[in-house]
């Protein structure tokens, strides 16, 4: 056969598909479970015209419940009874006229006890990272080709550095020997963008990891390497937007798919709105439709495809990645009932599985609203077992800088914001933090110069109080930003993350003193929570800041710890007899230096910005 007649053929037979084929493009998810316990399954079809394709499926233990067309007609929507459904592969035939398209479908076999897992709580604490700023394991996934934002640029602050899964995974060893329990990544799905994309917060693929953190087979292997370490994985998720090159928003399925879907309207930030009795329709419209900024549009969770779509994401990660838990970005921006549903249902699935909202307001009672079983909310109940703590944050920000006075400074900003614990439906399972990827960083540039008293006070606080501690990376070796330079700095490259960088922070021969101290003070009290139910489990009793100090307790059984901490740049001595109930023993060994402190006399004395952490 001449050649010429071989491509005409060829030509011939790609013509004739092209004429009975329909081109899917997507199919959200790509498979499924059996036996889980919500009996609906959502398939997301998108590809040319496909909504007017005919449906039928092949499957022998699933049925289609409903077929949903969009105004869009390249979106097709299948509702599948999967109450009784079993392991099976079988396929959706979607028949246009002579056109067809037969899409292989998979019900996987769940894997033994899913469902039991064990989400995060006050017994871990969480290590915060950044994957784009942590490690760069693999150079050869810094550009891909045909992405919107294809080069790496160690020197812009808004611009990809490199960082992925390999980086992370390569450091793991380090990150178990700091003493953490869970490693919270911030958002990992793809975000396709044209620029700004190293932070994750504007996906544009919700079934995809981003392709220069890895593939989806390397991050579930990195979940499997932290399990194999006896760490959890927290994976942060973005429910209130999605990225404007997201092909919801490029070729919208519906009007109601987004909010203010005809032009951008920024966000008033008030999520007050959301409880505020007094607030006017147009307020709380304008703070939970408007967009957070304009290349993130704001979806609608009142859209019932939309919320479906959302939910049955997250439980496909949970169940693919084998994730312990959830950060929910922005929780307060979307619409209550929808995420307090979808937090049921998260939870109807895996009962012990935890998520964390961001509820960024600035008052206890505000931040209340949002937990679980919160009075203040009833008779609505949003499900939500742990919120962030970022009243607590600003207190302690400023507590261990000032003299302790009787008159709510210094160390009495604890005292007094702890007081008001009432106000919470579950205070231990508040998410409790020193910073974090939006905030300046605790540890501050002048105090290199000084002593670590500050920094060494503000980690004992958080590890030794009531909630679930977090960490970001790098706070052990006192990396400083302020957010005055601009977030990009916030998440600075942890130093030796990459080949060549001319410090290696992960190795101790390569950090200064101060990050030694640093490093060991941390690591020494996170070796010494672990397992200490004292802390995870108990109760917290605390004392009024008297001369200076301020003490509490945290007991469990027979088992207790006291804190002291000195509020003051002078020595000061305190009545033993005051603190009378919560010392049971003469003597105790202060955990912090491994002396013995004598407890029979009437006084003891502290010096200045010191700590004495008691074991009974």
């Amino acid at each position: 056969m001449k050649k010429s007649s071989l491509l005409i053929i060829l030509f011939l037979v790609f013509i004739t598909q092209s004429l009975f084929s329909i081109e899917i493009k997507t199919v959200d998810p790509a498979f499924w479970w059996a036996g889980m316990k919500n009996p609906e399954l959502q398939v997301l079809i998108y590809g040319e015209n496909v909504a007017k394709a005919e449906v039928t499926s092949t499957s022998t233990t699933t049925t289609i419940k409903e077929v949903v067309r969009l105004e869009n007609p390249n979106y097709l929507l299948l509702y599948l009874d999967v109450s009784n459904a079993k392991p099976e592969t079988f396929n959706f035939i979607l028949q246009q006229g002579k056109k067809k398209e037969t899409i292989p479908y998979e019900l996987k076999e769940r894997k033994p006890n899913s469902s039991e897992r064990v989400g995060f709580n006050s017994s871990d604490v969480l290590y915060l990272i950044m994957p784009d700023r942590f490690a760069n394991g693999d150079p050869s996934n810094d550009v891909i080709s045909g992405m919107r934002e294809n080069k790496v640029d160690r020197n812009g602050q808004y611009a990809r550095h490199g960082g992925d899964f390999k980086g992370i995974s390569d450091n793991i060893d380090y990150i178990q020997d700091l003493g953490v329990t869970a490693i919270w990544l911030n958002p990992v799905l793809e975000n396709d963008m044209p620029a700004g994309s190293y932070h994750g917060y504007a996906t544009t693929d919700y079934y995809k990891v981003d392709r220069r953190f890895g593939s989806n087979e390397e991050f579930v292997d990195l979940v499997d390497k932290a399990h194999a370490k006896g760490m959890k994985i927290v994976m942060d998720m973005i429910f209130n937007h999605c990225g404007s090159y997201h092909f919801f928003f490029t070729d919208r399925p519906s009007e109601d798919w987004f909010n203010y879907p005809d032009k951008y309207v920024q966000t008033s930030y008030k999520t007050t709105t959301q409880h505020d009795p007094y607030t006017s329709d147009a307020d709380k419209k304008l703070a939970l439709d408007g967009w957070f900024v304009e290349t993130m549009p704001d979806l609608n969770q009142r859209n019932r495809h939309v919320e479906k779509y959302l939910i049955q994401n997250s439980i496909w990660w949970i169940e693919y990645a084998g994730l312990d838990g959830i950060r929910q970005d922005t929780h307060p921006y979307a619409d209550f009932d929808m995420m307090a549903r979808w937090c049921k249902e998260v939870t109807d699935e895996y009962p012990d599985f935890n998520i964390v909202g961001e509820t960024w307001l600035n008052n206890n009672v505000a931040i209340s609203y949002w937990q679980k079983d919160s009075k203040l909310a009833a008779p609505k109940n949003s499900n939500l077992r742990s919120v962030m703590d970022f009243p607590l944050m600003s207190a302690m920000e400023k507590a261990f800088d000032e003299e302790t006075t009787p008159w709510d400074q210094g160390l009495s900003r604890l005292h007094e914001y702890l007081t008001q614990d009432i106000v919470y439906a579950n205070p231990h399972e508040l998410l409790i933090f020193l910073d974090n990827h939006d905030t300046s960083r605790f540890y501050r540039n002048k105090e290199q110069t000084s002593n670590l008293n500050r920094f060494k006070q503000a980690i004992t606080f958080l590890l030794t109080t009531r909630g679930i501690p977090e960490i970001y990376y790098g706070t052990e070796i006192l990396m400083a930003a302020d957010k005055s330079e601009g977030d990009g700095y916030l998440r600075r490259d942890f130093p030796g993350g990459w080949a060549d960088d001319s410090v290696n922070a992960f190795n101790r021969s390569e950090r200064t003193k101060g990050q030694n101290e640093a490093f060991d003070f941390m690591r020494k009290l996170l070796h010494w929570r672990k397992g200490n139910e004292a802390i995870s489990k108990g109760s917290l009793k605390h004392f009024a800041p008297l001369n200076g100090v301020y003490v509490y307790e945290r007991k469990y059984n027979d088992k207790s710890v006291v804190v002291i901490l000195s509020g003051s740049d002078s020595e000061k001595t305190i009545d033993l007899a005051t603190y009378k109930e919560v010392l049971p023993k003469n003597e105790a060994k202060d955990m912090i230096s491994g002396i013995g402190v004598d407890l029979a006399s009437s006084t003891l004395t502290i010096a200045p910005r010191s700590i004495l952490l008691l074991e009974f």
